[in-house]
């Protein structure tokens, strides 16, 4: 089984940065790719970012020219580099990681709330 630990979320300003993290342990297949969804109150889930294995990346519309993915495969970390930060944003954000041969994985969740 793999498990995913997400980190740094939290209270920030509009305009402002955040940086969280999903690191995965367990039973980790080579090839898998890794990213977030998340998802506001009474809103469908949403794609925020994600990154293959290959270092293909792909983001949602709404978070374009704001937000990076990045990844440390000897870590089997993802990075989610948040910047100007909008109210729009607030979310619970859902770390997964994707592998062929074991199927889809979410983490906890993690808060993110965008406020003045």
């Amino acid at each position: 089984q793999v498990q995913l630990v997400e980190s740094g979320g939290g209270l920030v300003q509009p305009g402002g940065s955040l940086r969280l993290s999903c690191s995965a342990s367990g039973s980790i297949n080579s090839f898998y790719s890794m990213g977030w969804y998340r998802q506001a109150p009474g809103k469908e889930r949403e794609l925020v970012a994600g990154i293959t294995s290959s270092g293909r990346i792909y983001y949602g519309d709404s978070v374009k020219g704001r937000f990076t993915i990045s990844r440390d495969n000897g870590k089997n970390t993802v990075y989610l580099q948040m910047n100007s930060v909008k109210p729009e944003d607030t979310a619970v954000y859902y770390c997964y990681l994707n592998a062929p041969a074991t199927g889809n994985y979410w983490g906890q969740g993690t808060q993110v709330t965008v406020s003045s």
